[in-house]
């Protein structure tokens, strides 16, 4: 079945073996720069003499072009139809941003055919044909790409960020860019693939109409009768129904996978300035004070949310506010009396952030466990805030782009062009001339 590449697995196989490598490759490099083994591998080098030994540390960047992906199909167009016309095709591909189309596809086969193969639960989903001249609002496009690809997309760009914080091999901006450049256009292609195609994508009325269309929806409670599209609770809960339908098994791979978010937070706990050297477990035991704080603040909001929202909303917003003073008051201390850099804030976010979403993640392989526990409520919670920061992270740079006329112009030209223009003009004149006839 192999054999057969395009007819069966064989192919679905391939696709997630290449996105896993480049899983495989960050989280080894991360690996590698936290815990210090890069570093003295340079230094080696650097000590003897070893060019070689540095340049191997870079040589995969070669590698990462794609040529060898695209070398099969530049053969066969070549061999059919001459090696001219194989560079010409090769060059209007690029022009008409084939790679960014099929990489984004590569990272839906990825994640549905990983799910499957996880959970089980295979399903058919009509991606319909034909062009497609309808805008689709963000809030759309996020229910659709959230967890296939903006999740993967910002998990791959965090990784790119912590590595070049850390790294050892790329010392100056040149040598990273040329080391991870690859990965970036894998994350750009991720991250904002469905709005460089969506009609109308960068029109400014657009933008202002999506996001009010968004917001509307993440605000709204789910419940009984009220359709994904219309709720952001709704639809959390139909995204996690591979879960409630897995077996045991299913949950601990899903488990297992999740710890990964965690190797974030053990090395750069270990780089900030508040461990001194110092490389006891109690240091990484002390950060977890923060996030059971966190958690302790969600539950208490959730608890008062249920008691006091209705009759006392007064009495409600004001704990709320006093607990988010209270919140900035005891990190400025904490910062103040660790001598925390700009950098070094923004390094513990980058360690925090993944290590809240990794918690998330295993609770709701645990949804029964938490639920008796009485903690789904801020799981919720903290899920919605996760939600709202991705959202706009993502429609950020979309709403910057729409500011200039001229991307909406180039986007309109690269999706409607005129061949395309002239033929449905064509194609509506006999349609109308069919009915014509008929009467």
């Amino acid at each position: 079945m192999l054999s057969c590449y395009f007819t069966t697995i064989g192919f679905y196989i391939s696709s997630m073996i290449v996105v896993l490598t480049c899983y495989a490759f960050l989280y080894g490099k991360l690996y590698l720069s936290l815990s210090g083994f890069e570093a003295e591998i340079v230094k080696l080098a650097k000590r003897r003499g070893n060019e070689p030994l540095k340049a191997a540390l870079a040589s995969q960047s070669l590698v990462q072009i794609g040529i060898v992906m695209t070398l099969p199909m530049f053969m066969e167009i070549g061999l059919e139809r001459g090696f001219r016309t194989a560079i010409g095709d090769l060059i209007i591909m690029q022009l008409q941003l084939a790679p960014v189309f099929f990489t984004f596809s590569l990272g839906t086969k990825l994640h549905y055919f990983g799910r499957t193969l996880l959970h089980g639960g295979a399903k058919y989903r009509a991606t319909g044909r034909g062009f497609v001249v309808r805008h689709e609002k963000f809030a759309e496009n996020y229910r659709m790409y959230s967890r296939s690809h903006f999740v993967k997309g910002i998990e791959l760009a965090i990784l790119l960020i912590c590595y070049w914080i850390y790294g050892s091999a790329a010392p100056d901006s040149t040598t990273f860019g040329l080391l991870s450049w690859s990965m970036w256009f894998l994350v750009c292609s991720f991250l904002f693939s469905p709005f460089l195609f969506n009609p109308s994508g960068f029109e400014w009325q657009k933008i202002v109409e999506d996001w009010d269309d968004w917001q509307k929806w993440i605000s709204i409670r789910g419940g009984i009768g009220v359709p994904s599209n219309k709720s952001w609770e709704s639809w959390w809960n139909e995204e996690q129904e591979h879960l409630q339908n897995t077996g045991f098994l299913g949950r601990i791979c899903e488990i297992i996978l999740d710890l990964r978010f965690f190797v974030y937070q053990y090395g750069i706990v270990y780089h900030l300035n508040v461990a001194r050297g110092d490389k006891s477990i109690l240091v990484y035991a002390l950060s977890w004070i923060v996030m059971v704080a966190v958690m302790i603040i969600l539950k208490i909001v959730s608890m008062g949310r249920k008691q006091f929202s209705a009759d006392f909303q007064l009495m409600f917003r004001l704990v709320k506010l006093f607990l988010f003073m209270g919140a900035i008051v005891v990190l400025s201390l904490m910062f103040t009396l660790l001598s925390l850099t700009v950098g070094d804030i923004f390094a513990s976010l980058l360690a925090f952030l993944p290590t809240a979403w990794a918690l998330i993640q295993i609770a709701q392989a645990c949804r029964p466990f938490v639920k008796g526990i009485g903690m789904w409520g801020s799981v919720k919670a903290l899920a919605r805030g996760y939600e709202y920061l991705m959202g706009v992270v993502i429609f950020a740079p979309v709403a910057i782009l729409a500011w200039f006329p001229f991307v909406s112009e180039f986007q309109t030209r690269l999706l409607f062009n005129q061949a395309f223009s002239r033929g449905l003009q064509i194609q509506r004149i006999l349609a109308g001339g069919k009915k014509d006839k008929k009467n």
